[in-house]
């Protein structure tokens, strides 16, 4: 259950304020990315908060080291959790872990490449959306009984209220973020 606040806190502050810090971007996509491939492993709460630690210092680093190339690297792991996030919705039965792999990389060059195109008109989509199921993922951790298929949907009607809670609380997130740093978006951040 700690974990899914964890998971439910960090996901807000990006999915809500994002775009505001490249840093906090940074740092709340590679956490996002690394609790959800611990989710996929099953791992225990213990576990799930190191490895989103660590894949946040990973981001936050490689980020550093490559800033210039800084939107990339942050659409591709915010793209990366919006491709884990896909995945969940739509794929049920036995773990299919190539696949992930695949839709989750396909998903990271994707985002890298518009966020490098369209900077913070795509970084703004990008943190409110990888927040949003992050934060979704983890009310389904904290309450497995009722609110599971907001993390892996077992039927059409879970998969499709799932994809509207994401995305109304990506759209809200967005909205929320395009009033809070109007003038940054407006710069080209």
């Amino acid at each position: 259950m700690s974990s899914g606040v964890v998971g439910v806190a960090v996901g807000l502050v990006l999915c809500f304020f994002g775009i505001g810090s490249l840093h906090l971007a940074v740092l709340g996509s590679g956490f996002a990315l690394g609790w959800l491939i611990a989710g996929v492993f099953n791992a225990n709460t213990t576990t799930t908060v190191l490895v989103g630690l660590g894949c946040a210092i990973a981001a936050w680093i490689l980020v550093s080291l490559v800033f210039r190339f800084g939107a990339l690297f942050v659409g591709a792991v915010a793209g990366a959790v919006i491709g884990a996030r896909i995945f969940s919705l739509f794929v049920t039965g036995t773990n299919k872990t190539l696949l992930a792999i695949v839709w989750v990389v396909v998903f990271a060059g994707l985002s890298g490449l518009l966020a490098m195109r369209y900077r913070s008109r795509f970084l703004v989509w990008a943190t409110a959306l990888g927040g949003a199921g992050l934060a979704l993922a983890g009310l389904g951790r904290i309450s497995p009984d009722h609110l599971e298929f907001l993390r892996h949907p077992d039927t059409a009607l879970e998969g499709v209220l799932s994809f509207g809670a994401w995305f109304l609380l990506a759209l809200l997130g967005r909205t929320t973020q395009v009033r809070l740093f109007s003038k940054a978006l407006r710069s080209g951040r």
